[in-house]
């Protein structure tokens, strides 16, 4: 199945239907569908060999990725806020390509073999006249896209994901033209993050109008949602804890919104119980997944989130931090080594289900032999089945033989009232192997010792997990999904030993 089938679908069934944009300004999907064939038709005469896009999320990502379909050549969003050599390093691996730029892009990006055209004249293309119907060939085994991973313990590497990854998600886990026409979805997440591909599939199979947040603004979000009417959101960690501060306790004015969804970072517990405060009408959803399993593999919903939050018990509340139960059509295990452990035994947590790909554009693959992939995420599943996530197993803290998950001690931190934001790391110890350090944001206007936080932690948690370390910091190195650069930090701390 190629994904051009989801937008010809959703263009029978409701072609007339908007797809994009603010109320009344944007391509209905009949539109976007005949745009899709015009762009394909001149990819198709480039001899692109891949469509490279470099631009935030808009009405010609959504055109270039389903032009890249109709033309059969994978799309490869690539992140616009990268200097111009780190660019030039990912493209080269792409061979000849179309390269859909932001304007200003165009003469930094131009080399041989590639056609370079900015976003504007990509536009003027894609409204010109509708090719003849050869294109969206069935060829589900071709990739269909390619994306980056976000390279926080690592150097980002380019998974692959296959037409028939992206379709198995979609059609397990959104049902068809589902969307009622008044429904609207206020996405501001970037293009080049799986979430931005899953989420524009979700929305069109569905059959809701898109409105895009090039740049994230707490007050333009909030008044969007209010003036669009905005039924579903999505965002990551960050931006939630930025809109909830915005709000500055006030209850939302969103009477359209009906569910928020985030992941793409860990959310804190704090942030998450504020926000549920703040929009006591509005579902949230907590999507937990990978680029090379095609987004989400485990969810979170509504009904979960409010039976924990407005619980007494201590196991139905403990369930706020957890990602949910597996969606169906996915296998999970938790190993030790490469053995499955029972429920409530903790370990590094694998998958495996029609979505998952787990393959990279080099060819590697760290699948085992029957098909299940590592997601070097450590954490747990409890006796009803929902899945904890402790962090990276690259992230695991070794003090004195004892593995320990930063994230434990974040969460804790976190709960202090002068702390915005924090990061653990290990730094390298003589005595213990590494030394537990925290680097740490205050808020605003609000001043504290770096030895009454480490006290916190002492007092909340056993000797072997406290803090000995605590450094105030600005700011901590994040991607645009919110996810900490864990490697950065501990790179800043290791040199300001030297």
């Amino acid at each position: 199945m190629n994904l051009l089938t989801i937008l010809d679908m959703t263009a029978s069934a409701l072609g007339e239907r908007q797809a994009l944009g603010h109320r009344g300004e944007g391509p209905s999907y009949a539109d976007l569908r005949e745009q899709a064939g015009a762009g394909g038709a001149f990819l198709q005469r480039e001899a692109s060999a891949t469509t490279i896009f470099v631009g935030p999320s808009g009405h010609a990502f959504v055109s270039a990725f389903f032009a890249s379909n109709w033309a059969d050549v994978p799309f490869v969003p690539l992140n616009y806020r990268l200097a111009t050599d780190q660019l030039h390093r990912l493209i080269e691996q792409m061979g000849p390509s179309v390269i859909i730029s932001e304007p200003g892009f165009q003469a930094e990006l131009t080399r041989p073999g590639r056609t370079v055209i900015t976003t504007d004249e990509w536009c003027s293309i894609i409204d010109g006249p509708p090719p003849t119907p050869d294109g969206g060939a069935e060829v589900p085994e071709r990739f269909a896209v390619e994306l980056f991973t976000s390279g926080t313990t690592a150097e980002p590497k380019a998974a692959v994901l296959e037409h028939s990854h992206l379709a198995a998600y979609i059609l397990g886990s959104v049902e068809f033209a589902s969307a009622d026409e008044n429904e609207a979805a206020l996405v501001s997440v970037p293009p080049y993050h799986i979430a931005g591909i899953a989420n524009l599939l979700s929305n069109v199979f569905a059959g809701r109008r898109i409105i895009y947040l090039p740049t994230f603004e707490p007050r333009t979000w909030l008044d969007t949602v209010e003036r669009e009417g905005v039924t579903q959101a999505m965002v990551v960690p960050t931006m939630l804890a930025r809109i909830a501060e915005e709000m500055d306790g006030a209850t939302a004015a969103t009477a359209t919104l009906r569910t928020i969804s985030y992941g793409g970072a860990r959310m804190p517990q704090t942030v998450l119980e504020q926000a549920l405060s703040l929009f006591p009408d509005t579902g949230f959803v907590n999507a937990y997944g990978l680029t090379e399993t095609s987004s989400s593999i485990a969810v979170l919903g509504p009904e979960d989130h409010r039976l924990a939050f407005e619980s007494n018990d201590a196991t139905a509340r403990q369930r706020l931090s957890s990602v949910g139960r597996v969606l169906p059509g996915i296998e999970i295990e938790i190993r030790e080594g490469s053995h499955p452990v029972p429920p409530n035994s903790h370990g590094e947590i694998w998958v495996r289900g029609d979505q998952v790909s787990g393959r990279y554009a080099d060819g590697r693959s760290p699948c085992d032999e029957h098909g299940w992939f590592p997601t070097r995420d450590a954490g747990w599943i409890d006796e009803d089945g929902y899945l904890f996530i402790e962090g990276r197993t690259d992230d695991t803290i070794i003090r004195g033989g004892e593995n320990i998950a930063p994230a434990e001690i974040e969460e804790v931190l976190m709960r202090h009232p002068a702390v915005l934001d924090v990061a653990v790391v290990g730094m390298p110890d003589e005595e213990w192997g590494q030394r537990i350090t925290a680097a740490v944001v205050l808020r605003g206007g609000i001043s504290v010792e770096p030895e009454e936080l480490s006290e916190w932690t002492h007092r909340h948690l056993r000797t072997s997990k406290t803090a000995e370390r605590v450094v105030i910091r600005q700011e901590l190195p994040r991607t645009e999904t919110g996810k900490l650069l864990r490697r950065q930090v501990l790179a800043e701390l290791l040199a300001e030993l030297e």
